[in-house]
């Protein structure tokens, strides 16, 4: 069973950090974490930044969302869970980068650009996925779009970033640095964003 592998795994990974290396998260909690990077990802299942980067507990500041999205600055009161983990990271723990991670086969994506015929059953994701609504900038079909808008969509988290003023500020006195990566599920690629349509693979 799925949850019973799950259990072996963590008494796994308790052998390797608690038995194995006592030190290790004692001087996690007795320190506090202090992660230099965040990552904003999709909560996709096969893509999970701690694994894709081989990162180590208290490596990686992480949030999860559908689509890997970053929602306008909007201090209004209401429950904002992204925007309170980029708060966190920026303001608290002060990392130096972050990261907007999206990836191919996007499930929120293909809802985007291609919708379903039982919206009505979505009360969330539909409403979250217009973030991005002008990703899907033309009528083209097929995957070789869902390609281009996946990309496009980390391109726009990322200038959504920069609307937050406490971001802006850090990365213009260069104590804080922004990417976007964009992970290819097929080929096993990892591909960075540079200037306008530009993307260049860390993986060749």
């Amino acid at each position: 069973m799925t949850i019973d592998r799950l259990i072996a795994g963590f008494k796994s990974f308790r052998k390797t950090y608690y038995e194995e290396q006592p030190d290790f998260f004692r001087s996690l909690v007795e320190k506090g974490q202090r992660p230099d990077v965040m990552v904003i990802a999709c909560s996709d299942s096969r893509v999970d930044p701690s694994v894709v980067a081989k990162a180590e507990p208290g490596e990686l500041f992480i949030v999860r969302n559908v689509a890997n999205l970053v929602p306008p600055y909007e201090p209004d009161g209401r429950h904002h869970g992204t925007s309170a983990a980029i708060e966190f990271a920026v303001r608290e723990l002060k990392v130096g980068h972050i990261i907007v991670m999206g990836h191919s086969h996007c499930g929120g994506i293909r809802c985007l650009c291609e919708g379903r015929e039982d919206t009505e059953n979505r009360e969330f994701v539909d409403d979250w996925m217009r973030i991005v609504e002008q990703a899907r900038d033309d009528c083209s079909e097929g995957e070789a779009h869902l390609r281009h808008v996946e990309r496009e969509a980390v391109k726009l988290s990322m200038a959504n970033l920069l609307g937050f003023p406490w971001v802006k500020r850090r990365v213009e006195n260069g104590r804080l640095e922004l990417h976007g990566w964009w992970f290819d599920l097929e080929a096993g690629e990892l591909l960075a964003h540079e200037a306008g349509d530009n993307w260049k693979t860390l993986t060749g």
